[in-house]
């Protein structure tokens, strides 16, 4: 058969064309449509993988809410268990009784502020639609803005914020989504406590090479990093209650006890928890004692979270956890329209613990490419 002059033959000359077109064509292209292309494509299966995991999150979000709660008390947990099993406690009856100990404390602390203040979690809505009635007569006083105005404004945000109106099956429905979650939350958190680093050998123990060594290093920062949180969040949050208690107290604002206690429980949403919580004592303080108490127990909420902001948080935190402020309210924002309240509690530590494996990932050492063999010298 007759061979071209490149010493090929026809039908080959002609594959070779079709295959090698595209990619001169490709190559013809200008190098940033090239770039521009590249990146698109990138960005659509970025996004297309986002939605993917957004909707499997919302179908699945009580059993995600309950794994990322269980993991987060885990890690609250984790230094009770230890110091049990350094007594020489058995693995599941240091869980057990760690798990008790969590119980008890949030029941005596229900129980305590309810003897207290019982009498008074009623005047808690009182006072709260007095605040807002001063706050509104503040508002339509100062600003160019009418009574219609206002209640049209405040319709439609609670319109917004309702999406519907309330469905007994659809609650009926939630409430029991709630309790599964919490009773497979702790069922969860049992076996964890007591098996959860026996499962962990056992997934590395499954793995060679390079990815053995990076899984473990990333396991336990990951591990490290939500510890810090649990644990310095809990105590930055009684921190700021104790505080922010102690100013309600002394300028002779009511229900002091239960304003600390929801500025406890704010404490473990950041930035908007403290802010909800400030607002709450705000406007008791208000309708309470009137604008002059007002204004001195927003001075302390400011006072008490800037030192909590400024030097609590970076001495307890330490550099486990950092994410900048505006991560922190697209994440909880996120989380919020997600799970609700829970989703909010738990967005924070999951985005910060995601962080810090990543960043371990990245920054654990590539392992160098195997040295092929020499190749025997021709003789």
């Amino acid at each position: 058969m007759i061979e071209d002059d490149a010493g090929l033959r026809p039908e080959a000359t002609v594959e070779r064309a079709r295959a090698a077109g595209p990619r001169q064509a490709w190559a013809g292209l200008p190098w940033p449509v090239r770039t521009a292309v590249t990146w698109s494509a990138c960005l659509v299966v970025v996004i297309a993988g986002l939605w993917l995991l957004g909707k499997v999150a919302v179908l699945l979000a009580p059993l995600a809410i309950a794994l990322a709660g269980t993991l987060f008390l885990t890690a609250l947990l984790d230094p009770v268990l230890l110091l049990l099993r350094r007594l020489r406690v058995p693995s599941a009856l240091a869980a057990l009784l760690s798990i008790l100990l969590l119980l008890g404390v949030l029941v005596g602390v229900g129980v305590l502020v309810w003897n207290l203040t019982a009498s008074q979690f009623g005047e808690l809505s009182q006072q709260l639609d007095q605040g807002m009635e001063r706050s509104r007569d503040f508002v339509t006083s100062t600003l160019p803005i009418t009574d219609a105005q206002l209640d049209r404004l405040i319709q439609q945000t609670r319109d917004g914020l309702s999406g519907s109106t309330p469905d007994p099956v659809g609650g009926a429905r939630t409430v029991a989504e709630v309790a599964g979650s919490v009773l497979l939350a702790l069922v969860l958190l049992f076996f964890l406590l007591k098996d959860g680093r026996s499962m962990w050998h056992w997934v590395l123990r499954r793995m060679t090479g390079p990815n053995r060594a990076v899984t473990e290093e990333a396991g336990r920062v990951g591990w490290r990093t939500l510890g810090s949180y649990s644990r310095g969040t809990m105590i930055i949050a009684a921190i700021d209650a104790l505080g922010i208690g102690l100013a309600l107290v002394l300028l002779g604002v009511p229900l002091a006890l239960p304003l600390a206690l929801i500025t406890f429980l704010g404490g473990f949403v950041p930035i908007i928890g403290a802010t909800v919580a400030g607002a709450v004592a705000v406007l008791v303080a208000l309708a309470a004692n009137g604008p002059t108490t007002a204004l001195l127990t927003l001075a302390a909420v400011i006072t008490v979270q800037q030192i909590e902001g400024n030097l609590l948080e970076p001495l307890i935190m330490k550099r486990q956890v950092q994410l900048h402020p505006a991560v922190i309210l697209v994440v909880v924002t996120a989380g919020t329209l997600i799970g609700g309240i829970a989703g909010a509690f738990v967005s924070v530590p999951i985005a910060a613990v995601t962080w810090r494996v990543i960043d371990t990932v990245q920054r654990h050492p590539q392992p160098s490419p195997p040295t092929p063999p020499a190749q025997p010298a021709a003789g």
